[in-house]
């Protein structure tokens, strides 16, 4: 969850470092500090943004080739100036950046405190950085062997940088179960949790493999094993551009990233799609194509909005595949012990590929058998590394926490994989198919439709931002979409939100409903348009505000519900990647009139990268 950022070479250590926590802060925001050797090893850290950092230590003469910077997700110990990182270790010769959860960090600390350590802070990563030091100081070997002595100790998940003041040329890192990059320049060297503060000064970069240590140390990068076994770095070319992470003009990254949609799913479907000739290539699964069209189950894993997508993806392929699928919680499935036969088909859905709880469904799925299938959004990232094989969205990175521009990516890879296993397995005509594929083609043209309803669905915004709770109710493919627009409320204007199958309100949240309560219908004009209306009519009934999402030209809906939004029409199989877009312009205009920070959201951060 936190952000991590280091720096060797000839530039000023600071200035590359802050830049680069800016450019971090979506992955925690609770507090920020750097580490630099200057004048021996020294600390500068303060509770809150990046900017209350700066501002702590303006005036400070910080001129160092050598530093490392850390903004911070709080797991243990609450965001204050104390527990923010970096860490020294006892004698203060080390400090030390840390993202993830060192699990045995207790017995660790009482067996530290036992030998008369003192601690300053509640973390868990000062504990490892003191631990480390006294394997250092009591076995008489290098800081490196420390390092990898300690890891093999360590239960948990880690991403760490660590800097000494004995050796101001000398950074030494590893991962295992957070991500972690290093970009290579000219006789200079870049770490961080993801490659957006890196992309400004190289477009080299090794992704660090889990359980590996990289020590750069005089200008050289060595990696190696845990076990001590080395390892020849593998180089790899950036195809990220600057201005990706820029805002662009826009007030908020969420607000680009609605925009970018069109773009990023037509990136998506690029060189795979060709409606005319009724032509469909996705490289990254045509090895493990005919596995999956012979399995007899597919199970999708994923946590959050991914969740949402895969729900989409059970219809999908259920309705063009006829394969059964389940849906399971990321964090659930490994805890419950599920039935998983040699040959199922798991498809893990992440934006970021890094999801920790998804990590771990999969490496339990693979050591049961299942073939893998990633879909996810960041190149080189530990689940594209660990499935069999998969398909990247290509949506381009996505800096506001709250996920807009992937869930449709996700839909359309989802969409393409769905509709490439119907056709070899034959279970969709021809003339069915090239329908799809002629929908699909128009996606992004539609979307630009939707999106050009903004103003009208900011003025529909400012009647509910006061509002305390929010309902949202769809059906068929549209029912995951009810539960992506709630949780997108809930993430980013802090009002409480809840979506689901428009049926079941009678089965309990009708008893909510009254003239304060905004419901949210998805009542695009598909196979369960007369259900809806029904309940529709039961919300009026009992006199609540109606938000309805409708095909454009819908005559009925519009004489009952008070407020109207028009999409085009499509095939109510590929509705969610049009009828999402009002709901995430309704809930960034909600935030924004709220005071929230929509692409900062409280108490949340963008890869869920610890249990």
């Amino acid at each position: 969850m936190c952000g991590i950022v280091a720096y060797v070479g000839h530039r000023n250590a600071q200035d590359v470092i802050i830049k680069g926590l800016k450019r971090l802060e979506y992955r925690g925001y609770d507090s920020a500090g750097i580490a630099l050797l200057n004048n021996g090893l020294n600390v500068y850290k303060k509770k809150g943004k990046v900017a209350d950092l700066e501002d702590h230590v303006t005036g400070e003469e910080l001129i160092s080739t050598i530093g490392i910077g850390h903004t911070r997700w709080a797991t243990h110990g609450e965001p204050n100036d104390v527990n923010a990182h970096p860490h020294y270790s006892s004698s203060r010769k080390l400090a030390i950046i840390h993202n993830g959860i060192i699990e045995n960090y207790s017995a660790l600390k009482q067996e530290l405190i036992n030998k008369g350590h003192q601690f300053l802070s509640e973390t868990d990563t000062e504990v490892l950085i003191h631990f480390i030091e006294d394997i250092w100081e009591n076995n008489h070997c290098s800081l490196e062997e420390a390092v990898r002595l300690a890891l093999n100790q360590v239960i948990g998940a880690y991403a760490i940088v660590i800097m000494s003041s004995e050796n101001p040329d000398m950074l030494i890192a590893a991962r295992k179960g957070s991500p972690l990059v290093i970009g290579i320049g000219k006789d200079e060297y870049f770490m961080a949790s993801d490659a957006t503060p890196i992309i400004e000064y190289t477009k080299e970069v090794v992704y660090l493999n889990d359980q590996e240590i990289a020590v750069i140390d005089n200008g050289e990068l060595r990696i190696k094993t845990v076990e001590d076994i080395p390892s020849t770095p593998y180089i790899q070319k950036l195809e990220m551009e600057l201005e990706a992470i820029e805002k662009g003009g826009f007030d908020h990254f969420m607000l680009k990233e609605i925009f970018e949609q069109p773009r990023s799913i037509r990136d998506c479907m690029r060189g795979r799609l060709d409606a005319n000739e009724g032509r469909l290539v996705l490289g990254g699964i045509r090895e493990y194509l005919n596995k999956m069209v012979n399995a007899e189950r597919i199970i999708i894993v994923a946590c959050g909005t991914s969740w949402h997508a895969g729900l989409v993806a059970e219809y999908l392929f259920e309705e063009f595949c006829r394969i059964p699928v389940e849906v399971e919680y990321a964090s659930e499935f490994r805890y419950r012990n599920p039935i998983i036969r040699e040959g199922d088909v798991v498809i893990a859905i992440s934006q970021s590929g890094e999801t920790a709880d998804t990590l771990a469904a999969i490496e339990l799925a693979k050591s049961k058998g299942a073939i893998i299938i990633g879909v996810c959004n960041v190149v080189g990232s530990s689940i594209a590394r660990t499935s069999h094989a998969g398909s990247y969205t290509h949506a381009g990175p996505e800096i506001g926490v709250a996920s807009t521009k992937a869930f449709t990516a996700q839909l359309t890879v989802l969409s393409l994989i769905c509709l490439s296993i119907a056709q070899k397995r034959g279970t969709i005509t021809d003339q069915a198919l090239h329908q799809l594929l002629v929908e699909l083609e128009t996606i992004p043209e539609k979307v630009e439709r939707v999106l050009a309803l903004n103003d009208q669905i900011k003025e529909i915004a400012n009647t509910f931002k006061n509002a305390s709770n929010f309902l949202y109710l769809g059906r068929g493919y549209n029912f995951p979409v009810a539960l992506e627009g709630a949780l997108k409320l809930k993430e980013i204007s802090y009002i409480h939100a809840e979506g689901y199958p428009a049926a079941e309100m009678k089965h309990g949240p009708i008893a909510l409903i009254d003239e304060a309560m905004p419901v949210a219908f998805i009542a695009t004009n598909d196979s369960s348009y007369e259900k809806i209306i029904s309940n529709i009519q039961e919300v009026k009934a009992r006199k609540g505000r109606v938000i309805a999402v409708v095909t454009e030209g819908d005559k009925l809906i519009p004489q009952m519900a008070e407020f109207v939004i028009e999409v085009p029409s499509v095939h109510e199989a590929l509705m969610p990647m049009v009828s999402v877009i009002p709901l995430q312009l309704l809930s960034y205009h909600i935030a924004v009139m709220r005071g929230c920070n929509v692409d900062q959201p409280r108490n949340l951060a963008k890869s869920v990268t610890v249990e």
